[in-house]
C-alpha cells in the first residue's frame, strides 16, 4: 500500500489511535522505568501527558493541520507530568511547528518534523542523557532525513523509521549500565514507540486493539524476590529525594538569560532538569530534596499553578512490594480502574443549581463521607498526586451549577483551583475573524460589556489627559500637540502618546488593559474617543466600535504570541484605525482593507523593552491606522504580494503573526545582547 500524503482528518485518527496505544501499554511501560529513578511512573506520566492532548484533538470535528498542530502542543504541555511527560510534550511541540504550516503532509515535511521535533525536545533537557526517550527520537529523525532523499511513499517511510526506532530502543541497554542491570529498555523510549506504532496502524487502516496487555509470568519485568529486575531497582540509589513539577505564570517576559541562569540554579539543588517556556507559562520539571528552593526561585518569575510533589524513595519501595504481590495488584488495578469509571459517570443534575461542590479527597472512605454531606463531584488526589488544572476543569464541566466552590485537601491544590477558575472565564480566541468581529460589534448586547468598555473609557482618557497636562517621560504627546496642532487625527496620536508617557513614567492612574498589555489598551481605546468626540458619537457607537479595536487586536496578538520583539503597539494601533473606520460608517470591506493597508504601513516595528519610547512608538502605529482608512477611503490600497500583504485579510494576519511569533526569535536575542551590552 503506497500512501503520497497525509490529510488532517487522517492525522487526527493517526494522533489518536498513538494515544491510545500508549494508554494501553502504560503499566508495561511503568514496569520498564528504572531511568533515572526507579519509581515506576514513566508510562503513566506518559499516558496522561498524551492523553490531554488526545482529549483537545478528539475535539475538533472539522480539523486543520493548524487547529491540530495547535491541540496537540498546548495540550501536550498543559498536561505534561514527569521527565518522561514534558520530553514528549516537547517532541510533540516541534514536531507540530513545521507541520503547522500546511494542509496536507508529504515524505519531506514530515522528515522536517521529526528534525525539529528531537531538536527542540534536546534543548528542552539541561544534561541530555543518551540511551533514553530522546536517543531514540534523535535516531528515528536521522534515518527521517535520510528517507527524506529516497522516497515519496509514507508508508514505507513510516515503516521504515519505525523499524529504525525499534533497533535503537535495543540499545539503550549498552548506553545505560542500569539497564543492562536491570534487562530492560529504556522506558521512555518505549513509550514513544508505542505512540508511533499506534499511529502506523491507523495510517494502514488497521483495527487497533486498545486493550491493556499484561507482562507474562516469567519475563524479566515479573517481580519475584529473586529477580534480577527487582534487584537492581532496590539497590538503586535515589540522590534526590522529590519528583517536583510546576508552571509558572509570567509576569513578564522569560529572558533567555534567566532560562539559563534559572536551569543553572535548579542544577545546583537537583537533577534531572527540564525547563520549557512557552508563551504564558514555563513548565519546570526536577529532582530535588528541597522542592521549596526550586519553587521560591519559581516565583520570583511569576505566581506557580499545577503544583507536584512525589516522594521517589516512597515510590519505589511501594513499586517494588507491588511487583513481588503482582496479581493482588492486577486485581486491586482493576478495582480502582472500576471505581474511577463510575465516578466520571457521576449524573449531572437536570436543573441547574445555585450552588455546587467539588471535592479533591483521597480515598474511598472520605469519598463516601463527602457524598454523604452533597458534595457533587469528586475528585481523586492528595499530597503525592495533585490533580491538574485539566482535572478540575472536567470536574467543573461535569457540575451544572451557577457558582462552584473547589473544596482542597492540601495547600498546593489551591493555585491549581485557581488557574482552573481563570481557563473557566477565559474565551476560545482560536475563533476569532473579522468578519465575526464586525458582526458581533454591530449586533452585541452591550449590557454584558458596557461596565468594561465604560471603565476603559473613564480610565484610559484620564490617563490620557494626564500625559498631555502633566510632565510625564518624553512628552510625546505634547510635542505632537505643540508641533501639528489639535486637528483629529494629531489628537488621536497625540493623547495615546501621553497615555503611554503617563503610564511607563510612573503615573498611578489605573488603565483597562488588552492583550496583557496597558499600552496596548490605551492604543486601542484612546483614539476611537477621540473620534468619537469630534464627530459627536452616540454613546453606543463608541461602544461598538471599543468592540472592534479590542477585539481585532487581540485576535492579532493571539497569532503573534505574548512574548515577542514585534512592538505590540503595532497591533493595537492598527486595530485603533480599524475602530475609526467603522466608527465613520464603515463596513467589513471598510475594516479589513484598513487592517491590510496599515499592517503594510508599519509591520517592523520592534519591542525593546524602552519605557519612553513606547509613546513614540504607539504614536506612529495609531497614524498608520489612521492612515490605513484615509487610503482606502480614497481609492488606495495594498494587494497581495505587496510586501508581506497576501490576498485576504485573514491571510494578512497570518503573515504578520508568523513574523512576531517565528521571524523574531533571533531578534529579541539580538535587543538583550544590545541592552546588556553582551554583544
Amino acid at each position: 500500500m503506497s500512501v503520497q500524503t497525509i490529510d488532517a482528518k487522517m492525522l487526527q485518527k493517526m494522533f489518536l489511535a498513538g494515544a491510545k496505544g500508549l494508554e494501553a501499554k502504560k503499566e508495561y511501560i511503568n514496569e520498564l522505568n528504572v531511568f533515572p529513578v526507579p519509581d515506576g511512573d514513566t508510562g503513566t506520566n506518559m499516558s496522561m501527558t498524551i492523553m490531554s492532548a488526545a482529549k483537545e484533538v478528539a475535539a475538533i470535528e472539522n480539523p486543520t493541520m493548524a487547529s491540530l498542530a495547535k491541540a496537540i502542543s498546548s495540550g501536550s504541555l498543559r498536561g505534561a507530568r514527569g521527565n518522561s511527560g514534558v520530553i514528549l510534550s516537547q517532541l510533540f511541540r516541534g514536531f507540530t511547528k513545521v507541520i503547522a504550516e500546511y494542509d496536507e503532509l508529504t515524505v519531506q515535511i514530515l522528515s522536517d518534523a521529526f528534525q525539529k521535533g528531537t531538536e527542540t525536545a534536546y534543548k528542552a533537557v539541561m544534561k541530555p542523557k543518551e540511551g533514553t526517550i530522546l536517543t531514540v527520537a534523535k535516531g528515528m529523525s536521522d534515518k527521517a532525513a535520510e528517507l527524506g532523499e529516497e522516497t515519496d511513499d509514507l508508508a514505507y517511510f513510516c515503516e521504515e523509521i519505525i523499524k529504525e526506532g525499534d533497533h535503537v530502543l535495543s540499545k539503550t541497554p549498552d548506553m545505560l549500565p542500569v539497564l543492562k542491570q536491570a534487562g530492560v529498555v529504556d522506558s521512555g523510549g518505549q513509550g514513544l514507540m508505542q505512540v508511533l506504532k499506534g499511529a502506523f496502524d491507523a495510517l494502514m487502516g488497521k483495527e487497533v486493539d486498545y486493550k491493556v496487555e499484561t507482562v507474562s509470568t516469567g519475563s524479566s519485568s515479573q517481580g519475584t524476590a529473586s529477580n534480577p529486575y527487582i534487584d537492581a531497582q532496590a539497590e538503586q540509589e535515589i540522590t534526590f529525594t522529590y519528583c517536583t513539577q510546576f508552571l509558572i505564570m509570567l509576569e513578564h517576559p522569560f529572558t533567555e538569560n534567566q532560562e539559563t541562569e534559572f536551569k543553572s540554579y535548579l542544577e545546583s539543588i537537583g537533577d534531572s532538569i527540564v525547563v520549557v517556556a512557552d508563551d504564558e507559562i514555563v513548565k519546570v520539571h526536577v529532582h530535588t530534596n528541597d522542592p521549596g528552593m526550586a519553587m521560591q526561585r519559581g516565583l520570583t518569575y511569576g505566581s506557580l499553578t499545577t503544583i507536584i510533589i512525589e516522594n521517589m524513595r516512597l515510590e519505589r519501595d511501594e513499586k517494588i512490594s507491588a511487583m513481588k504481590e503482582k496479581e493482588m495488584q492486577n486485581t486491586a488495578n482493576a478495582e480502582n480502574e472500576i471505581r474511577a469509571a463510575e465516578e466520571n459517570e457521576q449524573e449531572v443534575p437536570a436543573e441547574e443549581k445555585e450552588m455546587g461542590f467539588i471535592s479533591v479527597s483521597i480515598g474511598e472512605g472520605i469519598n463516601e463521607i463527602f457524598r454523604g454531606l452533597g458534595v457533587d463531584y469528586i475528585i481523586e488526589g492528595g499530597q503525592t498526586m495533585n490533580p491538574s488544572t485539566e482535572d478540575m476543569l472536567n470536574a467543573i464541566e461535569k457540575v451544572n451549577a451557577k457558582n462552584i466552590f473547589i473544596l482542597p485537601n492540601n495547600k498546593n491544590i489551591i493555585l491549581a483551583a485557581n488557574q482552573a477558575a481563570a481557563a473557566e472565564q477565559r474565551a476560545d480566541r482560536s475563533r476569532l475573524s473579522i468578519d465575526g468581529i464586525v458582526e458581533y460589534a454591530k449586533t452585541a448586547d452591550l449590557s454584558t460589556v458596557s461596565d468594561l468598555l465604560n471603565r476603559q473609557i473613564e480610565y484610559n482618557y484620564n490617563i490620557a489627559q494626564a500625559g498631555v497636562k502633566e510632565n510625564w517621560g518624553a512628552n510625546v504627546g505634547s510635542v505632537l500637540l505643540d508641533t501639528y496642532g489639535e486637528d483629529v487625527r494629531t489628537k488621536a496620536r497625540a493623547y495615546a502618546a501621553a497615555g503611554s508617557d503617563a503610564r511607563m513614567s510612573g503615573c498611578e492612574l489605573p488603565v483597562v488593559i488588552n492583550s496583557g498589555s496597558g499600552n496596548q489598551g490605551i492604543t486601542v481605546s484612546v483614539p476611537v474617543i477621540i473620534y468619537a468626540k469630534e464627530y459627536h458619537k452616540s454613546d453606543e457607537e463608541l461602544l461598538r466600535a471599543l468592540l472592534v479595536s479590542n477585539l481585532i487586536a487581540i485576535h492579532i496578538k493571539t497569532g503573534i504570541g505574548p512574548l515577542s520583539a514585534f512592538c505590540g503597539a503595532v497591533s493595537a494601533g492598527c486595530a485603533a484605525g480599524c475602530a475609526i473606520a467603522f466608527l465613520l460608517g464603515g463596513g467589513i470591506d471598510e475594516v479589513a482593507h484598513t487592517l491590510v493597508n496599515s499592517i503594510a504601513i508599519t509591520s517592523g516595528i520592534i519591542c525593546d523593552g524602552a519605557k519612553p519610547s513606547c509613546a513614540a512608538k504607539i504614536a506612529s502605529s495609531v497614524d498608520a491606522g489612521i492612515l490605513g482608512y484615509e487610503m482606502y477611503r480614497h481609492g488606495q490600497q495594498f494587494y497581495g504580494e505587496d510586501g508581506i500583504v497576501s490576498k485576504g485579510v485573514e491571510n494578512t494576519i497570518r503573515n504578520i503573526c508568523r513574523i512576531g511569533a517565528e521571524g523574531m526569535n533571533g531578534t529579541d536575542e539580538e535587543i538583550i545582547k544590545i541592552m546588556t551590552h553582551c554583544d
